[in-house]
């Protein structure tokens, strides 16, 4: 009995190393806005962000992801290099706290029953639900009406590899497509504030998150027979 006792307890760690499917860990990066005010460019984070994130490894090829973010959103119209914008000198704040859940899909199989080093770009889309702050700008000083909530599509991108037998680490680079033109205060809901509209209101604010995630995997051993 000893010797299966103990052939056992050599025998869990192995077993532990191959038994992956599920992933928690964290993000950390930077957040940066796009829209009515401000710089355009798109990766271009000025305030941090952080968050955490979870995934289900249904194949070596997709999971399963579900996160939740927040960071401030800033943007400073004496940063851009439009002539029109830099004279105008507007300037905002808002804050966003994001949950959102879709599918992550490698372009390479990341099969985690392997303890080899492996490496793999990625795509991940799917919903994103975020609050935020409904804005107006009067006299030149950005204002508060109330906070608010709407849908984005966030667009990722990343590359990541396992450093470690239980630890994956990725970079990653997301914009989110919102369904508000008003992060920025250009185009508030309220009609009693219709006159201080502003900018393009055909067009939707964007954000984006770029940064680090770092992952523990742990769980079952995942059934890749049939995919």
């Amino acid at each position: 009995m000893n010797k299966i006792f103990n052939f056992l307890l050599c025998l869990f760690p192995f077993l532990a190393i191959h038994a992956q499917i599920h992933e928690v860990g964290i993000f950390v990066g930077g957040s940066n806005y796009v829209g009515d005010v401000g710089p355009t460019t798109y990766i271009s984070p000025n305030e941090p962000a952080l968050g955490l994130l979870y995934k289900w490894n249904k194949s070596p090829r997709h999971a399963y992801r579900f996160s939740y973010t927040q960071s401030k959103i800033v943007s400073n119209d004496l940063d851009s290099e439009e002539g029109g914008r830099n004279q105008r000198g507007y300037r905002f704040e808002n804050s966003i706290k994001e949950v959102s859940l879709g599918l992550e899909f490698n372009f390479f199989d990341f099969n985690l029953h392997e303890l080899r080093n492996k490496i793999s770009p990625y795509v991940y889309s799917g919903i994103s639900y975020f609050r935020y702050d409904e804005l107006y700008i009067l006299a030149g000083e950005t204002r508060k009406d109330k906070g608010s909530g709407s849908f984005a599509i966030p667009i990722i991108l990343g590359i990541k590899s396992n450093i470690t037998p239980n630890f994956i680490l990725a970079v990653e680079v997301g914009a989110r497509y919102t369904l508000t033109d008003n992060l920025d205060g250009s185009n508030p809901k309220n009609e009693n504030l219709k006159t201080l509209r502003f900018g393009n209101l055909n067009n939707n604010d964007w954000y984006v998150f770029s940064g680090l995630t770092l992952t523990y995997t742990f769980g079952n051993k995942p059934c890749y027979c049939a995919e």
